[in-house]
């Protein structure tokens, strides 16, 4: 079929997508091949397509389409997160719109309007990524609050809870006041912001004096219960045992020792405030102190804050700076720069609040967690990350996975009276009223007289179950799925999630399945602009995925995004990338459209120059395909993209078919044609992973292909020996055309002007090559040409051409005489670096060998030039 002009991703994208769904080549069932499975980050239902969701799958899809060509039965899970806070804002933002309040109407009613929420808007991400070409097993398709996965959530949690690893605890926890719920340590962003730092006079009871304490945080003096100093504090010794009256307050508290306290810090002596400071809280433990929570949930001063009640933190902050400087409780105010806790999700600042949660004990699931990442159990791409995930391990707290939020999976334990411990955790509200009748001894006791606990599971207690329960693995271990598809083959993610996602979900595979739950994690790194900023919605720095597909094809964008992607760093985001995946497109369709063209005879036979031209490129594509084999295997995505593109656009485009097309007018030989579509054939077969649209299009261009020879599930080549001479002599020989070429360019030559060569050569392994793709008349083997001639060397030989009758020879030799005079200053600066002692000794045997290489070129080009200067 003969192609068109140009071209145009628009009609090719939606066609072959289509073709490829209603063919189910990217559906997987268990079979006899090995497999190869992926679980997608799953993104948040709320979402849609940014720059860093466009690389990460962009670079599953890689891995997954390549597998599918390498004989596995590839499986990419596709689906999405609920992802509690950002899913629970929208409702709630949304409902607000209408003039309805999350607390005017009942749990049943909000989880209604957030599932009609769900069902309008979620899943836009998924659609956003059929048009990047994504070859998700779409059947498969979960969400983490459907209703088996749900279940699975809860088995996990009544199964944790049974063998004492998850408790409820009262603790200090980071309070979002924006998204009324407690979040986790890892949830929290620490930014610099600009206070004041206060400087408080806390009066000595029974004296005039004071001692001076330093905050930040002013506003919760209401929460004060004791004042901390060193015991090793010389300053303090004469206060041992003795109380001060809390400014404003007039709480009389004691002071009490902690070695917590810095010495250095401040003045020494440090407020304490149990309710709003999770190391106060600790001190406050360790010395039996009262607790006052001075806050509600939105950060608003309650009864404890007297005068203030019913007014905001931060306004308190102000006017308690006045009133205490007013009535001489303020020594100073110094400007400080501190770092603030705020939500990773609303961006509020976090207020440390005291209160009653839920905990999973991680210590003893974090230690076999460490060892398979330390034992190469599981392998990190890049390695460096395995630092990062050690001290996290090896510091790790117990996870907080309640909050206080209806969308999630609401939390099975079931209270049957108000004691701390009047409750019991069940999968149902029937194996509920079993265990609390048991507890009890009361077998009258009915569902009616349970109450479920209010709160909802952390979202990460959902996807850390993920490469396990879309295959349905935690409610039915053994079905044929899970033992088929797990563990999975490859993780694809980010850094940043690496605590949250990557550690839990190993602790969970090894916890519920004996069994690591990924062999790779590939790291990919954020998507930043030119100014290395973040991209974001905010910063208003993120082009639109979607725009830039329409603008240059979803593979234009694929090798835009993976060419300056290497594993774990950071993606400098320019368009111009962009442009260079379309104008690779381009090139591969104007080079298909080149061989179309050909006129074919098969009388015609394969001259000397074609055999080795072909000879050359499938000993360069056994290479090749080797070398990308490499790559894949260290997960160098990008340098296996890179290599396959200079595969293409050099190797092919450049030299291959530059050196077997025929001539103008004149037919080429039927068997190089059909050579030629043969390796672009496997050429496209490379490309596939990379580039899904255009190969496939082009690949169904070449001839009739039946449903069980698409391109996608065509079979790679494999790599095979090779032979590196062959390579090597028409690397030598591309040196020689590139020289000749040089000559032309340099001396405005035409290259329709035919040249003559003399070279000290015997002979030329690809002469005939040379002699086409240079234009030369004649190749003088063993000779010299006394003609003035523009020479240069290839290795030690040495290759002359007759100036051409039209050059000003007086031009030339003022040419000639300043390249001399420019190399022999050059050598000069070599030879000063070689001769200097301490270089030599000290610089490594390479570097030295290449300043020797220098020496030796430039010489050579000098005698060269000098023998030129007397033909001149």
């Amino acid at each position: 079929m003969q192609i068109a002009d140009k071209y145009s991703p628009q009609e090719t994208e939606q066609k072959w997508y289509d073709f490829w769904l209603e063919n189910k080549y990217f559906h997987s069932t268990p079979d006899d091949r090995p497999p190869y499975t992926i679980v997608i980050p799953p993104p948040n239902v709320t979402g849609i397509l940014h720059m860093g969701h466009m690389l990460n799958n962009t670079i599953q899809d890689v891995l997954v389409r390549r597998a599918r060509m390498q004989g596995f039965n590839a499986c990419w899970v596709p689906g999405t997160d609920h992802a509690s806070i950002a899913t629970e804002a929208k409702v709630v933002a949304k409902l607000k719109s209408e003039g309805i309040s999350k607390k005017d109407i009942t749990r049943e009613e909000f989880l209604k309007h957030a599932w009609e929420w769900k069902e309008k808007y979620g899943g836009t991400i998924l659609e956003q990524l059929k048009k990047l070409g994504c070859s998700c097993d779409w059947d498969r398709t979960r969400f983490t609050m459907e209703e088996n996965l749900s279940k699975s959530v809860i088995k996990v949690f009544v199964d944790l809870y049974n063998k004492g690893l998850i408790y409820r605890g009262y603790k200090v926890v980071n309070w979002d006041p924006e998204a009324q719920t407690n979040i986790s340590d890892e949830e929290v962003i620490f930014k610099e912001q600009n206070g004041k730092l206060f400087y408080l006079k806390y009066k000595i009871e029974g004296t005039e004096d004071f001692l001076t304490v330093a905050t930040t945080r002013p506003e919760t003096i209401f929460g004060d219960v004791a004042v901390c100093v060193n015991p090793n504090d010389e300053r303090y010794q004469h206060l041992k045992g003795k109380n001060v009256i809390v400014p404003i307050v007039g709480r009389v508290v004691p002071i009490i020792e902690d070695d917590y306290v810095d010495i250095e810090f401040g003045t020494g002596a440090l407020k304490i405030t149990p309710a709003h400071d999770i190391n106060d809280y600790e001190i406050g433990q360790r010395h039996g102190l009262p607790i006052i929570d001075s806050m509600d949930n939105d950060a608003v001063l309650n009864e404890h804050g007297m005068h203030y009640q019913g007014q905001g933190r931060f306004t308190v902050r102000k006017e308690i700076a006045k009133e205490l400087e007013k009535k001489d409780l303020l020594l100073k105010a110094e400007d400080y720069v501190n770092k603030v806790g705020t939500s990773e999700r609303t961006g509020a600042v976090i207020e440390p609040k005291i209160s009653v949660q839920w905990f999973l004990k991680m210590s003893e699931m974090a230690k076999p967690a460490l060892d398979v990442v330390m034992d190469d159990k599981i392998k990190f791409h890049p390695e460096k990350f395995k630092n990062t995930y050690r001290h996290w391990m090896e510091n790790v707290h117990d996870w907080n996975i309640s909050r206080q939020l209806w969308w999630g999976q609401q939390i099975p334990a079931f209270y049957y009276g108000t004691g701390e411990n009047e409750f019991v955790v069940a999968e149902n509200i029937e194996d509920a009223v079993k265990l609390a009748q048991e507890k009890t001894s009361n077998s009258q006791l009915q569902a009616s007289d349970l109450k479920q606990d209010e709160d909802a599971l952390d979202t990460w207690f959902s996807s850390w179950l993920w490469p396990m329960s879309v295959f349905e693995g935690i409610l039915d271990p053994e079905n044929k799925d899970i033992n088929y598809y797990y563990p999975t083959a490859d993780l694809v993610t980010g850094p940043d999630i690496i605590f949250f996602w990557v550690a839990r979900m190993i602790m969970a595979g090894l916890e519920f399945r004996q069994e690591v739950p990924f062999k790779n994690v590939y790291f990919t790194g954020i998507v930043r602009d030119k100014q290395r900023r973040k991209m974001s919605k905010q910063l208003g720095n993120s082009p639109d995925p979607i725009d830039l597909i329409e603008k240059y094809g979803a593979d234009g964008v694929r090798v835009g995004s993976l060419l300056s992607s290497a594993a774990g760093n950071d993606l400098l985001f320019d368009e111009d990338l962009m442009l260079q995946g379309r104008n690779f497109a381009t090139k591969i369709w104007n080079a298909y459209k080149l061989i179309q063209g050909w006129k074919r005879d098969e009388s015609i036979k394969a001259q000397n120059h074609d055999l080795q031209t072909i000879e050359w490129f499938g000993e360069q594509l056994n290479k090749t395909v080797g070398e990308i084999e490499d790559q894949f295997s260290k997960f160098r995505i990008s340098d296996g993209l890179h290599l396959v593109y200079k595969l293409i656009w050099d190797d092919f485009c450049s030299w291959y078919l530059e050196a077997v097309k025929p001539n103008f007018g004149e037919a080429i030989s039927e068997d190089v044609y059909q050579k030629t579509i043969a390796y672009f054939e496997e050429l496209m077969k490379l490309l596939h992973p990379f580039m899904p649209f255009l190969s496939e299009e082009l690949w169904q261009s070449i001839s009739d292909r039946k449903i069980d020879e698409a391109l996608i599930i065509t079979q790679q080549k494999k790599s095979e020996s090779y032979n590196e001479q062959t390579i090597k002599d028409f690397d030598f020989a591309k040196e020689v055309i590139s020289g000749v070429r040089n000559y032309r360019q340099s001396k405005g030559i035409s290259p329709r002007e035919s040249v003559e060569v003399f070279t000290n050569a015997t002979e030329l392994k690809d002469a005939e090559v040379i002699q086409k793709l240079s234009n030369i008349s004649e190749i003088n083997f063993a000779q010299k040409t006394d003609k003035p001639s523009f020479t240069f060397l290839v290795g030690s030989n040495e290759f002359s051409i007759p100036l051409s009758e039209n050059l000003d020879l007086g031009e030339e030799k003022i040419k000639t005489e300043e390249e001399i005079k420019y190399l022999k200053g050059f050598l000069i600066s070599v030879d000063k670096k070689l001769s200097n002692e301490k270089f030599v000794a000290n610089a490594k045997p390479e570097v030295v060998e290449i300043e020797r290489k220098k020496q030796k070129d430039a010489q050579d080009k000098i005698v060269l030039l000098e023998e030129k200067l007397k033909s001149l």
